[in-house]
């Protein structure tokens, strides 16, 4: 495991963005000229929107202690600052990436379309709180940046017991070891001016995006997709960008052709669009480097929409350098794409393109391992957990990793409900510090979901309140999470607070009742079985000598110890028709299976290895037809090696 040092781990110092613009850019928005509609949310009081940023008051000289410092200020940061503040503790928001507003990812990041945790009526959402409070104030599911900003604002400003700090040079967490335990004391700051501040706090609040105050006060944090066994590739970056001459007419062109297609992704309402899928088959003059997916198209209220569809790989989202190359990337590509799209698409003939965001939207770097780690089991079987401060709903939306044609990302499932222990916010490794947002302690797997930011201010705010509860009961934070006792009287706290934790229960999905769910759990936590929207895992489909492969393929990237081997000799007396539409035989999947844990096996040996392996007498027993295998046999197969191993999902 890694704690973020390295090639990955400069300090956030570095971070700060060279995109050509000045912040100015984003404080002063060009007025609209047309009425805001209800977005998804039907019903919504619409306000008349406004033209700039309201600046929110900094304070001067900051005071020596505070009782919870709260460093960052995304969404998740407001959202702890707000609850700590209104559980009545003295706090201090304070942000070390050149930022000049409030709201991160949505506000510098631009991504203006809310990814929501809807319950399953789809109309309601879950955990409310303060998140409620800033959606509130917003136009819809799609938001323009300046409204989201000043909601933010006066979500800070009301609350009497913030002081607010931006633009620091450097933040540093002040951790003492006392008998071996590492418990974090406050902060060191250089100032914009370069005046050193220490301030001392008996808890801190880690909302920056990347966990970057927790890792380096010693947290211990798995990167990317390493849990998987994937230490190389991450998720694509975005840079988000604006097309400015989208008139009502225009955006009524909009409506008027996603929502002709017949494709169930593809759709638009008043504030949002999602579609134009035939943009994944542009063709980039730097393919290894950047492409576009279809289009997610949110409405801001000058007559211009924010784009979230460019994928760049390669990206070091910790080197400032590799930042700069992407912007530079992406500043010579998207013009080509918006050509093709006028191109394709008559009703965007008048656009023109405008700004990129300020920041770049990172989705994954650091996951924490923490007091409790959320499983994709956790998603398949839809838990709630004693502890849990917050319910999540969104998909398991796992973005392309490389530029191959083959590589689209993947929804791996789309859990109705499953609760989120306050456990995954503790560090399992240092005390006096909770990491709430995209950082906390999620598999990458399930941090497909739980990224989102609505579920994200709503762990902010169980960590506001913590905070509280752990200082008047004078416990650690860590002796708070094994509290049965204390975690109930923080969840009646929460609950009093306005959030939502005792939603209706969902029922189970079918496939926990197929005999083959125990090998799925091991599939679907590998990331090798994968059922889309439809939670449909088709266990009962017939596997194929090429799928077999691949399936060891994957189990082989996550477990290199149990499976080093290359398989490609399983196949290399069939044609690619006969490997991809034969079925699987036994003997086929045995010899394959085989083959990974020992490069001497041999058809005839096969079956002996694979039962000297693990797989039980009774899993082949239970196969219907050993002529066909199908998918669920083949996870039941490689769940009994995993066991044999000492591993299990559960």
């Amino acid at each position: 495991m890694q704690t973020g040092k390295g090639v990955y781990a400069k300090t956030m110092k570095d971070r700060k963005l060279a995109v050509g613009l000045s912040v100015g850019l984003l404080l002063i928005i060009i007025a609209g000229l047309f009425y805001v509609g209800l977005g998804k949310d039907k019903g919504k009081e619409i306000k008349e929107p406004v033209t700039e940023v309201k600046e929110l008051p900094q304070t001067e000289v900051l005071s020596e202690t505070y009782d919870v410092i709260v460093v960052g200020t995304d969404p998740e940061g407001v959202a702890a600052a707000v609850s700590a503040s209104r559980n009545g503790m003295k706090t201090l928001l304070i942000d070390g990436k050149g930022r000049e507003v409030l709201g991160g990812l949505f506000t510098q990041g631009w991504l203006n379309s809310l990814d929501m945790n809807r319950m399953p009526d789809g109309k309601d959402y879950y955990n409310k709180g303060i998140f409620k409070e800033w959606f509130d104030k917003i136009e819809g599911d799609s938001f323009d940046i300046t409204t989201a900003a000043n909601a933010f604002h006066e979500l800070v400003a009301n609350e009497k017991n913030i002081d607010v700090k931006l633009g620091m040079k450097e933040i540093k967490p002040v951790v003492e070891t006392v008998n071996g335990a590492v418990t974090v004391k406050g902060i060191k700051a250089i100032a914009a001016d370069g005046t050193e501040l220490s301030i001392e706090a008996p808890a801190l609040i880690d909302a920056t995006q990347d966990g970057d105050i927790a890792a380096e006060a010693g947290a211990e944090f798995t990167f990317g997709r390493e849990d998987i066994g994937d230490d190389k590739l991450l998720m694509a970056v975005t840079p988000v960008y604006k097309l400015t001459g989208v008139t009502q007419k225009v955006w009524n062109g909009i409506k008027k052709t996603l929502n002709g297609d017949d494709d169930p992704g593809t759709g638009a309402n008043e504030q949002s669009g999602w579609g134009y899928k035939e943009m994944w088959d542009y063709e980039p003059t730097n393919p290894e480097r950047i492409r576009t997916r279809g289009l997610n198209l949110g409405r801001q209220n000058d007559e211009s929409i924010l784009i979230n569809a460019v994928q760049i790989f390669g990206v070091d989202p910790f080197d400032k350098a590799s930042i700069d190359e992407a912007y530079e990337i992406a500043r010579k590509e998207i013009p080509l794409m918006v050509e093709h799209m006028k191109s394709l698409y008559p009703e965007l003939e008048p656009v023109e393109l405008g700004e990129l965001a300020p920041e770049l939207y990172v989705r994954e770097t650091r996951h924490l391992v923490g007091e409790y780690r959320l499983s994709m089991v956790d998603l398949l079987e839809q838990r709630r957990h004693w502890d849990d401060i917050a319910f999540g709903s969104y998909p398991v939306d796992i973005q392309s990793t490389s530029s191959a044609k083959t590589d689209r990302g993947a929804v791996v499932m789309a859990p109705k409900q499953y609760g989120v222990p306050f456990g995954t916010l503790v560090p399992k490794t240092l005390d006096g510090l909770l990491v709430v947002g995209r950082a906390a302690s999620f598999d990458t797997l399930p941090h497909g979901s739980a990224r989102v930011v609505p579920l994200g201010m709503a762990t902010a705010q169980a960590a506001g309140a913590a905070v509280k509860l752990s200082q008047e009961e004078g416990v650690s934070l860590r002796e708070l999470s094994a509290s049965e006792t204390l975690i109930a009287e923080l969840q009646k706290r929460l609950t009093d607070q306005g959030m939502d934790l005792n939603p209706p229960a969902v029922p189970m999905f079918d496939y926990m009742s197929h005999p083959a769910y125990e090998g799925l759990k091991a599939a679907a936590s590998m990331g090798i079985a994968q059922s889309g929207y439809t939670n449909d895992f088709q266990l009962d489909a017939e596997s194929n000598p090429r799928r077999m492969q691949y399936n060891v393929n994957g189990a082989a990237k996550a477990h290199k110890t149990i499976f080093p081997n290359p398989v490609t000799k399983s196949t290399e007396d069939m044609s690619d028709e006969e490997a991809t539409k034969s079925p699987l035989t036994l003997q086929q999947a045995a010899y394959t299976l085989a083959l990974s844990m020992n490069a001497e096996a041999t058809p005839e040996t096969a079956l002996d290895i694979l039962k000297a392996g693990g797989v039980k007498d009774d899993t082949i027993a239970a196969f219907k037809n050993q002529e066909s295998l199908t998918n669920g046999d083949v996870y039941m197969m490689l769940k009994d090696i995993l066991a044999k191993n000492g591993i299990s999902y559960n």
